[in-house]
């Protein structure tokens, strides 16, 4: 059974936390709707300090930011947005359409339609995390969207260069500097001087995620994402200190990010929660990352791997990194999972920005029922349908009418009907079933 040496805060005041972000998001976005862009610029200022005449960048603006990186910035930028290119365009050729004929006369198929249009958040306002600018503008792109819209907050009073750089060699098509609800807001919605899209994605802190939820259905979204999240799934074949570092690698990102420890071995899980405690006294990041290893953090210790996979299932972590003498165990066995990381000589890190796998992940246990960002979730899988035959016509048309009838639906019946007489030469008085 399993056993927690450590825990984190208590659901319940989780849930209040959550209750007070829902509230606040619903009012911003109920303003943004009726007042457009004056309510955007008035959030703008308020939680950004941020104010100009037209929010998107112009093209000396992207130069600009450009300037200010060197050579070797540009070049791992480039580095790392080949690598998700790459992976992006063999998950991309993996996605056909289709057309079978499945009786004779019976065509049926699908095309993957790439969505018009797509607002891509960049989170920018604490650290500058171009990466997500690779993951959904070259996704995006590979998919074939149309028109890509990007959103990232100021950085220190100015727009972020290496951001802004992400963003332009993407390839996106309009480049804002704006963060938070109010981006995603007028993204969603549109304003005046804004178009609306159909489709959001990208990370966010917890206001973002929530702006987001309640969008949801005025435009898609590619998933409901909280904070971030990491498991790691360790035995004796390594050590604390990679442990204790896996685990805070991913707590400085915000102080509500859940970093849990699941092991086989209570002297391994002692060992790292005192590495953790070493860490953090050197750690230039340790006052975030402290508080949620303090508020967030958990240590379990499980009899088994088979525990082990049934704890991580329930756990549905956005990032699990497995570090055991059979890593491909847990491959093979585990369902509920954002990103598995297998092996020491890999780590969420290289999946967060450069790797190739795309790092905008499931969260808040929805990996229970969803993967990550990728090409599909930008294609529309739409169907179609034609009969070639006349005899192929009223078979199909017999059986729909009958059906129809069954469920008291006499309208389609009608519809199958007409076809039975017309391609099939029967004659079927109106309202009844075809015999």
């Amino acid at each position: 059974m399993p056993r927690y040496l450590k825990q984190g805060r208590d659901p319940g005041a989780i849930a209040e936390d959550d209750a007070r972000v829902r509230e606040t998001v619903e009012g911003i976005l109920a303003e943004i709707s009726a007042r457009g862009d004056a309510a955007v610029r008035e959030y703008s200022v308020r939680f950004d300090g941020w104010d100009r005449a037209d929010y998107r960048l112009t093209d000396e603006e992207i130069q600009e930011c450009l300037s200010q990186l060197s050579q070797r910035d540009i070049d791992d930028i480039r580095f790392a947005q080949e690598q998700v290119r790459s992976f992006a365009q063999h998950q991309r050729e993996a996605i056909r359409d289709i057309e079978v004929e499945t009786l004779p006369g019976v065509v049926l198929g699908h095309r993957n339609i790439p969505v018009n249009s797509v607002g891509c958040y960049v989170p920018g306002g604490k650290y500058p995390l171009l990466a997500s600018a690779h993951m959904s503008v070259i996704t995006a792109k590979v998919a074939g969207v149309g028109r890509i819209v990007t959103c990232a907050p100021p950085y220190r009073g100015r727009p972020a260069p290496a951001i802004v750089a992400a963003q332009h060699m993407a390839g996106a098509d309009e480049i804002l500097c704006l963060g938070g609800i109010q981006a995603v807001g007028a993204m969603a919605l549109g304003t005046e001087s804004i178009k609306g899209v159909d489709m959001l994605v990208g990370p966010g802190n917890a206001y973002v995620a929530e702006a987001k939820r309640q969008l949801y259905g005025r435009v898609g979204i590619d998933l409901f994402a909280g904070p971030t999240e990491t498991l790691v799934i360790a035995d004796e074949a390594v050590d604390a200190e990679i442990c204790a570092t896996d685990l805070l690698g991913q707590a400085e990102h915000g102080p509500n990010s859940p970093a849990i420890l699941l092991t086989t071995s209570e002297r391994l899980a002692r060992e790292t929660m005192e590495e953790v405690e070493r860490l953090l006294g050197i750690l230039p990041t340790a006052e975030i990352a402290r508080k949620a290893w303090e508020d967030y953090g958990a240590v379990i210790v499980c009899d088994s791997d088979d525990e082990m996979v049934r704890v991580a299932d329930d756990i549905a972590s956005e990032h699990v990194q497995v570090m055991t003498r059979d890593p491909d165990y847990f491959l093979s066995h585990m369902t509920n999972y954002g990103a598995l990381f297998l092996g020491p000589r890999t780590n969420v890190s290289f999946g967060d920005k450069v790797i190739g796998t795309n790092h905008t992940l499931p969260t808040k246990k929805s990996a229970r029922y969803t993967g990550g960002l990728w090409v599909g979730k930008f294609l529309k899988t739409c169907t179609y349908q034609r009969v070639l035959t006349d005899e192929a016509s009223a078979m199909i048309g017999e059986y729909c009418s009958r059906l129809c009838m069954l469920e008291g639906f006499v309208g389609h019946a009608e519809q199958a009907n007409v076809r039975v007489r017309r391609y099939g030469g029967r004659n079927i008085p109106y309202g009844q079933a075809a015999e």
